[in-house]
């Protein structure tokens, strides 16, 4: 059966494996942090309750599921972390409702929405705004201060020479594989043309690299792609794609 609700995504970006999507659900809060494989996720909107998967995403802000039927439907991570409680369907009823009835009592010619979801693919939920509004008006505690993220970098799609120092070798888990993979994490990254700093990175330890014996402390420059990528259990926002002409440098 053909879903016509669906917002069919123009491109996006689909998970290259089930480390990249255990992550990516993870930031959305999808899972908990401690969650080792994803779980079942339900679609609950315009009166249905359909089993889907995520797949991708166009941005960190619109996810990309795909039903039983292969459609594919871009929706807010917020807004399918609540279809999830299950009372979902009750409360979007109940808020459903109690619109209609404040439309009729004021003779306004104005539908109730048919559908909560158009106004909250940018937002969080309609029914949580509605169950806010109607919540008894109570002083809330003064916020913590929030240490502020740094700017997301505008990273080349180009291959780009680089520059970096080895900060450590280590083992991430890989659920396709009985073996660990073998990654290496540098610090004081930075491309030298065009000029931008990095901070952290990583990359596979593939037997190229292996070939030059590299040891803690050791800078290394090479031509590679790099792209915003998070190494699984580790605070590093960025991979370094299959290096090139790598050279040592060697202290003067």
């Amino acid at each position: 059966m053909v879903h016509a609700f669906t917002i069919q995504p123009q491109t996006y970006t689909s998970f290259e494996d089930e480390t990249e999507q255990l992550e990516q659900c993870k930031e959305w809060g999808l899972l908990s942090e401690k969650a080792a494989k994803t779980k079942a996720f339900f679609y609950k909107g315009n009166g249905m309750n359909l089993p889907c998967g995520i797949v991708g995403f166009v941005d960190k802000m619109t996810a990309v599921i795909e039903f039983d039927n292969k459609q594919l439907h871009c929706i807010h991570p917020s807004y399918l972390k609540e279809m999830q409680a299950a009372n979902y369907s009750q409360r979007l009823t109940a808020a459903t409702d109690d619109d209609t009835a404040g439309a009729e009592a004021a003779g306004s010619d104005i539908e109730a929405p048919a559908a909560v979801e158009s106004a909250t693919e940018d937002h969080l939920p309609a029914v949580q705004e509605a169950e806010e509004a109607k919540a008894p008006k109570t002083k809330q505690p003064k916020e913590k201060t929030k240490k502020e993220k740094a700017p997301k970098l505008e990273l080349p799609e180009d291959k780009v020479k680089m520059i970096a120092t080895v900060q450590e070798f280590t083992t991430v888990p890989n659920n396709f594989s009985d073996n660990d993979d073998e990654v290496v994490i540098y610090e004081a990254v930075s491309i030298t043309d065009p000029a931008m700093e990095i901070g952290t990175a990583w990359s596979s330890h593939s037997n190229t690299l292996k070939k030059l014996e590299l040891t803690i402390g050791d800078t290394v420059t090479f031509e590679c792609k790099i792209v915003a990528k998070k190494l699984s259990k580790h605070p590093v926002p960025y991979k370094i794609n299959n290096p090139a002409k790598l050279q040592k440098v060697t202290a003067e």
